[in-house]
């Protein structure tokens, strides 16, 4: 009989058929399959392999074969993507990420990554756990080879995205059954396709504002896109969970950062403070508290962000109408210049984007419904 680290490395976690499956937009996508750690009780080694391709349309894209470990207390005991061996040959070829996990760990997360532009193959996946012998021994991978035909973007006993509880679906990724393959009768193909570059990342001046405008834009786009990125996949409950009585939800603060930018629109742009109608409107996310925990729950997390959005859609509009001279001037009955303030709004967001990183880490876990299977050597 096999020892138990490879019989209870077997247990296969399949949820994607019962977890709901958010669509959005991005350069990259990952589909993965997760496998028990919990009962570990030392350290032990692991390796996962695959044989891959790439036909790229673009010089940005590759793939990779990414492993995560998940830890019991919410954070990643490991994590692999390749990025810094990106997978780009044209031609099939095995690939390995070796890692440790120990005591602490809860899952382990693994499965292929594809990014930008291109035709992405992946085949004959397998999965090895070190034994008490310390020899690499062979676990339960679920349609290893993807000879289960894929129906509709869906991968049989995979899902899309990087946690079979919160799948998501890419609307720039296609996932299609191939003939091109490595091993057996098929393989998974995944192909990007209409990806613009993401230039989020870039900041300095940019066309059709003045430099120091265009540089700020620039980081306050990539902070937004990085809010967005940390909150866009909770769920309504996660959305307004509070870490103890006195605290506000993500939602909540979401929505702080949208009223804080909203009153620096008008402190800066229109040289006032909010008006009685936009106190109402604003003021108990503005202030939080115990208003902002009795007004600010109850709803998605699209509806924080579609405020965040509209609110960031009048900023650079106002922004486009100013120049350079501008941000140096000094606010009216203040010792404070414009770029101050906006450089502020920045700080502000950054600060509040840790703050809902590390509550992100505390949330309670999602409750899981799990198909299981066991094999057993007699």
């Amino acid at each position: 009989m096999k020892k138990n680290v490879l019989l209870l490395f077997a247990l296969a976690i399949n949820l994607h058929a019962i977890c709901q499956t958010k669509e959005i937009s991005r350069n990259w996508t990952s589909f993965v399959q997760t496998a028990d750690a919990s009962f570990l009780k030392k350290k032990v080694k692991f390796k996962v392999t695959a044989f891959a391709k790439a036909d790229l349309v673009d010089s940005t894209a590759w793939a990779g074969i990414w492993v995560r470990v998940d830890n019991k207390n919410g954070e990643t005991g490991f994590f692999e993507n390749m990025g810094q061996r990106p997978i780009r040959s044209n031609e099939w070829k095995s690939y390995t990420v070796e890692g440790v996990m120990d005591e602490n760990a809860d899952k382990i997360n693994f499965g292929g990554l594809c990014m930008n532009n291109g035709r992405f193959f992946f085949d004959n996946f397998e999965f090895y756990v070190e034994n008490d012998k310390g020899k690499f021994q062979k676990a339960n991978v679920d349609n290893p080879s993807f000879e289960v035909a894929v129906e509709k973007n869906t991968i049989s006993k995979w899902s899309e995205g990087t946690k079979p509880l919160n799948p998501v679906r890419i609307r720039e990724f296609t996932f299609t059954s191939s003939s091109d393959k490595a091993h057996g009768n098929l393989s998974l193909m995944v192909e990007g396709k209409g990806i613009a570059r993401d230039t989020s990342y870039l900041i300095g001046p940019v066309k059709g504002y003045t430099p120091q405008i265009g540089t700020l834009i620039t980081m306050l786009n990539n902070l937004s896109n990085r809010v967005e990125s940390a909150v866009s996949m909770l769920n309504q409950k996660e959305t307004d969970h509070l870490m103890d009585d006195k605290a506000n939800g993500i939602g909540a603060l979401v929505m702080h950062l949208a009223a804080a930018e909203a009153y620096y629109q008008v402190f800066t742009f229109e040289n006032r403070e909010f008006n009685e109608e936009e106190k109402k409107k604003w003021g108990a996310a503005l202030d939080l508290g115990e208003e902002g925990r009795t007004e600010l729950k109850g709803h998605d997390i699209e509806y924080y962000l579609n405020a965040y959005r509209e609110v960031r859609k009048k900023t650079i509009a106002e922004l486009a109408k100013r120049n350079d001279e501008w941000l140096a001037q000094v606010v009216p009955g203040s010792d404070i210049n414009n770029h101050f303030c906006w450089f502020h709004v920045m700080e502000h967001q950054s600060s509040h984007l840790g703050q809902i990183l590390l509550m992100k880490k505390r949330l309670p876990k999602r409750e899981e419904k799990q198909e299981i299977k066991v094999n057993r050597e007699h």
